[in-house]
């Protein structure tokens, strides 16, 4: 059985109520999103147009794609609409002591 390794991200205070922000964690893009008190995590690049999502537009669980306005759910990176087809990555997140912390493994 593995354990997750986390790493502190951010502050809470840091990613606004139901927006997006890019952030680097560990050399990696990753978009943090604020949903109804929830904070969850991606890969900040689109998979269809390679467009930072931190870019796009957040509705509900949904973040848009600037470029070609494919969707994705943020809670698991699954594609929403076309022509986004390929899924990105979603990390798991936890809240501690006002900070966000993500496991990229």
């Amino acid at each position: 059985m593995s354990t997750m390794t986390w790493v502190d991200a951010a502050a809470v205070d840091d990613v606004p109520a139901d927006d997006v922000v890019g952030i680097d964690v560990q050399g990696r893009d990753i978009a943090l999103y604020s949903v109804e008190g929830e904070v969850f995590a991606t890969d900040n690049i689109c998979t269809h147009g390679h467009a930072r999502l931190c870019e796009g537009f957040l509705e509900g669980h949904e973040i848009e794609c600037p470029l070609h306005q494919g969707k994705f759910d943020v809670r698991n990176g699954q594609p929403t609409c076309a022509p986004v087809t390929e899924a990105i990555r979603a990390y798991p997140v936890k809240i501690e002591g006002g900070r966000v912390f993500l496991s990229l493994d």
